[in-house]
């Protein structure tokens, strides 16, 4: 989150409870600015608990895709290696040899059929999708650059229900976005027009596996067989990234038999999110390159101020390698078995909650756990002038609920939905009790509006 610098206010103070008198200077303790003399670490940390208590309660965050819970052995290793930087390989090789096995682990479970990729972990999905994508502007220019081609106007295709970092990247990196509209029904977009917003400019095409919106996913196997043809008709060679932060570490799991990974040749990377379904705290992502050629050699850096030779290709450079070892955790804890109980758990609840939703006239069911454990819903259209999901929202959020609400992508933006997404830890127990409260809290608002 961006801060403003208010130094208008440097001069507040925090309130201290009388309970600390005695541990904190008399007057209380700057907010905006650094205390005069240092504090009890014990008081320190009883200011700042005071202020987190009111913050939300994790588990009852419907919004975030994060993991929100894990085990105790996690949490353990978690604080033991919070030391660790991950750039570091020379001095904390056993860190970086886990890291290329949690890369081999998704290259397997992505379905690589030759083995021979090249992949690292990130601060966040993200970060790798950003990756992804350089790669792919850095090829494009690559090949234009041989062909005595003009470089000056890359575009790149994508859902306008891709997630808030692919705008991003293209502002960043001055990439042109050919927006693809996600359609009514299935909430996805149609696969047949794909070659309609691609050119000799396209970098390439991004297919996602579980939008934020309504945790549908593209036809990412038929989107692949019209860019297959449009090479075949043109030599237009465009590549397909697959955003897979939050199906990528569900689907394999629940669905093994759907195409959208390496199986498709036209497939050339795909990004995940270790912090959201790969079920680690934040914050971890993911990105794997099919073939080592897919990665630019401009890519990648050589450093050798830690005293080894180390090539690295984040955008960022240090950070904690904690988040990687608790992944690991995870793959040796679950394995293919276990993420399959936890995954198919989560789904089997979003489609309790769903059938039991569908039955509440004022509500309808958009998205209902076919895929992903993901709910959205929206007032009926019939009952729009009583109130909204936002006035839903909102009572909910007096017993502690926290459910976003937002607008579909264009096209489809007079539809308002409420989003739940359901983690690990979500019980059916817990999810009769977001029924209860859903349920009063309708039949409030249907009386009060009536």
């Amino acid at each position: 989150m961006l801060t403003h610098v208010q130094p208008d206010r440097w001069s507040e103070s925090v309130e201290v409870n009388p309970l600390y008198s005695g541990l904190v200077p008399a007057g209380g303790v700057p907010k905006y600015k650094l205390p005069d003399r240092p504090m009890s670490p014990d008081a320190a940390a009883a200011l700042i608990r005071d202020e987190l208590i009111l913050d939300g309660n994790a588990r009852l965050n419907m919004a975030t895709f994060c993991t929100t819970w894990m085990e105790p052995q996690a949490r353990e290793l978690i604080a033991e290696s919070l030391d660790r930087n991950i750039v570091d390989q020379d001095q904390y090789p056993q860190t970086a040899e886990m890291e290329a096995r949690c890369v081999n682990i998704l290259d397997n479970l992505w379905r690589d059929p030759d083995g021979i990729s090249v992949g690292c972990s990130t601060g966040g999905s993200s970060e790798a999708a950003m990756l992804g994508g350089l790669a792919m502007k850095f090829k494009w220019r690559e090949r234009r650059r041989a062909q005595g081609l003009p470089i000056d106007r890359p575009n790149l295709a994508l859902s306008t229900a891709v997630h808030t970092c692919w705008p991003k990247f293209c502002r960043y990196w001055d990439v042109e976005p050919r927006w693809m509209p996600i359609e009514a029904g299935d909430y996805t977009l149609d696969a047949s027009r794909v070659r309609e917003y691609c050119d000799e400019n396209t970098i390439g095409v991004i297919g996602v596996l579980g939008s934020t919106q309504v945790g549908k996913l593209d036809p990412i196997a038929r989107m692949s067989a019209e860019l297959d043809a449009l090479q075949a008709d043109t030599g237009i060679d465009i590549p397909l990234h697959v955003d897979a932060a939050i199906g990528g570490f569900i689907t394999p799991f629940l669905d093994p038999d759907l195409v959208w990974d390496f199986r498709l040749p036209r497939v050339q990377s795909i990004n995940a999110s270790g912090h959201k379904f790969g079920l680690v705290f934040p914050g971890v992502g993911w990105i794997v390159w099919q073939e080592p050629d897919a990665l630019p050699e401009d890519l990648v850096m050589n450093c050798e101020l830690l005293g080894g030779n180390v090539e690295t290709f984040t955008l960022s450079f240090s950070r904690s390698g904690a988040p990687v070892i608790a992944q690991y955790y995870n793959f040796l804890r679950l394995g293919f078995g276990g993420y399959r109980a936890v995954q198919q758990t989560c789904v089997d609840v979003t489609r309790y909650l769903a059938g039991q939703l569908a039955d509440i006239e004022s509500l309808q069911v958009v998205s209902g756990g076919e895929h992903l454990p993901v709910l959205t819903i929206r007032v009926h259209p019939e009952r729009e002038h009583a109130f909204t999901v936002a006035d839903l929202s909102d009572r909910l959020r007096l017993r502690g609920w926290q459910a976003p609400t937002y607008t579909l992508p264009p096209n489809l933006e007079h539809i308002s939905v409420a989003r739940f997404v359901i983690r690990n830890g979500f019980s059916q127990a817990v999810a009769d009790m977001l029924l209860t409260d859903i349920r009063r809290e309708v039949e409030f608002l249907d009386r009060a509006r009536a």
